[in-house]
């Protein structure tokens, strides 16, 4: 599609959106988009469902952490920690899916999730941070979510940042 073309398309998109409409959505929504659908090319990609998890790709990555948080083995390597965090996350994201907290673990993965009043710009009201341990114990149910907060080992601020109803998210 030539470089008219496409903006003439974005225009007519545009115009036949209702709502928000901004153009830096329109390549990844389109990316994701189903054949078929009615919904305006611009819909905020949160709309957008995230790829199922597989169970059991995500109870075989979490498993091969498990010696490591057991205290049984050395830190795993980068990627195998990284695929942990984020399936069991994408996996939270499942369980109780919605808008109103984000859950995040640096470097790894950030997750939004909770039903509630959805954040859309700046700061969620409702933020949960810990590292990759932390967050994987709590995962697992090897580390119960008071004794996690009440040893400053994962901060939560807002009304709604408690996940301890939806822990363990995987259990072995």
């Amino acid at each position: 599609m030539s470089g008219a073309a496409a903006r003439a398309a974005v225009n007519r998109s545009l115009a036949a959106c209702q709502g928000p409409t901004t153009a830096k959505f329109l390549i990844t929504v389109q990316i994701y988009q189903q054949p078929g659908e009615r919904r305006c090319p611009f819909a905020n990609v949160g709309d957008v469902p995230a790829k199922a998890v597989d169970p059991a790709e995500m109870r075989a990555a979490v498993q091969a952490v498990l010696p490591w948080l057991r205290g049984e083995a050395d830190q795993p390597e980068r990627p195998v920690l990284a695929s942990a965090v984020r399936l069991s996350l994408r996996a939270l994201e499942q369980i109780a899916p919605g808008r109103s907290v984000e859950v995040r673990v640096p470097p790894f993965a950030a997750v939004q999730c909770v039903e509630g009043p959805r954040h859309t710009r700046g700061t969620p009201p409702n933020v949960i941070e810990t590292d990759p341990r932390t967050w994987l114990e709590l995962a697992t149910g090897a580390l119960a979510w008071d004794e996690a907060l009440d040893g400053a080992r994962v901060t939560a601020s807002g009304t709604r940042a408690d996940l301890s109803h939806l822990l363990p998210v995987v259990k072995f």
